[in-house]
């Protein structure tokens, strides 16, 4: 049984699409097609960011108290909890994304939206200053207000994190929302309408727009959008921030990552890597925080590769709706080419083959699949070390000293994420602070969302998640009076 969604959700309504042909959506398992659904066009966006302009001029909702607003997010994340099974079951048909995977992030994505609530509840959105001059007969309100209209544009790997990573801050803070979403979550992303439109809403605050690469363009280029927000490649934040900069929008970016997890040599290795299988190969290893490249001191080298052979060796690929499937296929075909590249480019390179390769798994061809892959002897100046691949390659580089591990994981042009492996605590915070990258885990802590989210270097401008996050979708005025 396939989901059809033949109408765009424009202005908190269904309406006809200005292109009537419907994109089929496929299966990354088996290319059987698992959905269809109507895709924007420039005209459609016309329509989507008119609706919120008029919306947010209007007062409709960023007129709203904080207090209403925070309650209207509140029965959204209500509606998509007890629909989490639906999510989920979307997200792997159409990404590919194993069923552990998308079930599992269900509560990720309750934590995350408690911490936005939990930041709005305690934000200060209008406070008296006290005068640096107690004799000041003056004194100042700072206000925090809505930016106005917010394109954001979010990636397919993680749709429904990506997405309210940006449509609640965004929506709390009093701002009316476009939502471009890729065409391969068009099942998923309408299904998040479904649940917007049901949230309470007022009409125009929220479009969701799935779209190409030439519409999103479109959009984020449009004079009435005032804030972008996105997340995505590298390259295409660059083009993003030329944009922005050319029109002076606000923007914020989550972008790739490279990032590397050091294991001291006093760490356990059993718990480090149990915890590697999570932090590294995470949604079949298409997560800009993936971990994977893994330092390793030469004394303990061949015994880090040795248990991290066993742990890939043991993973199983394959339908990602098994419940004991572990690894999925790629998004589509072109992404299953460019990581088989990848591996090929590792073996010219000279890095060790310990396990998997370029060749497709047996039995698995019908699908957009790649064997788990493992390199030894990599260098960090090897492309399979410094370009983010996206894929399930993991990569072990040695180190000599301390100084050393921490020299060869801040020597990338990324610094989204990493981590820290070590029996001392202590002395692993130690050498996270040395790092140059916006997040670091320690002894495979999760990530939390209280604290800022968001990347040093070419892995973004701007930070996510908590007050931090939701203070980005406002602007400060400042009032003074007698």
């Amino acid at each position: 049984m396939t989901t059809t969604y033949d109408r765009l959700f424009i202005g908190g309504s269904w309406v006809k699409p200005s292109d009537p042909e419907l994109l089929d959506i496929r299966s990354p398992h088996d290319q059987s097609v698992v959905g269809r659904a109507a895709q924007a066009q420039p005209a459609d966006v016309d329509r989507a960011v008119a609706a919120a302009r008029t919306s947010f001029e209007a007062g409709a909702w960023s007129g709203t108290p904080p207090h209403e607003r925070l309650a209207v997010l509140r029965r959204y994340n209500e509606l998509r909890e007890r629909n989490a099974e639906k999510v989920a079951e979307l997200i792997t048909a159409e990404n590919g994304s194993a069923a552990w995977f998308t079930l599992a992030g269900q509560g990720g994505l309750s934590r995350q939206a408690n911490a936005y609530f939990k930041a709005a509840e305690n934000f200060d959105w209008e406070a008296v200053l006290v005068p640096s001059d107690p004799a000041s007969p003056f004194r100042s309100i700072v206000r925090r207000e809505a930016i106005g209209v917010v394109a954001a544009v979010i990636p397919w790997n993680s749709p429904f994190s990506a997405a309210n990573a940006k449509i609640i801050p965004a929506l709390l803070a009093g701002n009316s929302v476009v939502l471009k979403v890729s065409p391969e979550n068009s099942l998923s992303m309408g299904f998040l309408a479904e649940l917007l439109e049901r949230s309470g809403l007022p009409q125009g605050v929220i479009s969701v727009l799935p779209a190409d690469r030439a519409t999103s363009e479109y959009l984020i280029s449009h004079p009435d959008i005032d804030k972008i927000a996105f997340t995505g490649s590298t390259r295409a934040g660059r083009t993003i921030a030329s944009i922005a900069g050319q029109q002076l929008k606000r923007v914020s970016l989550e972008l790739g990552g490279k990032s590397a997890a050091l294991i001291l040599p006093d760490a356990d290795l059993q718990q480090a890597v149990h915890g590697l299988k999570f932090s590294s190969l995470l949604n079949n290893g298409e997560a800009c925080i993936a971990q994977v490249r893994i330092l390793a001191p030469r004394s303990r080298y061949e015994e880090v590769v040795t248990a991290l052979k066993e742990l890939v060796e043991s993973l199983k690929v394959g339908d990602p709706l098994a419940q004991d499937t572990f690894i999925g296929p790629m998004i589509r075909r072109d992404h299953q080419q460019r990581v088989r590249d990848y591996i090929r480019a590792g073996i010219e390179e000279g890095a060790r083959l310990i396990t998997g390769g370029s060749h497709i798994p047996a039995g698995l061809e019908a699908g957009n699949y790649v064997t788990p892959t493992l390199f030894a002897d990599v260098d960090n100046s090897m492309r399979i070390a410094q370009e983010e691949i996206f894929g399930p390659v993991l990569v072990v580089i040695a180190y000599d000293d301390e100084d050393d591990a921490v020299r060869i994981a801040n020597d990338s042009e990324y610094g989204l994420s990493g981590g820290v492996w070590s029996a001392d605590t202590d002395h692993a915070l130690s050498v996270a602070r040395r790092l140059r990258t916006g997040t670091v885990t320690v002894n495979g802590a999760p990530i939390g969302f209280d604290g800022p989210f968001g990347g040093f270097k070419t892995s973004g401008i701007g930070r996510e998640y908590g007050a931090v996050g939701l203070g980005t979708y406002t602007e400060y005025k400042t009032i003074t009076t007698i």
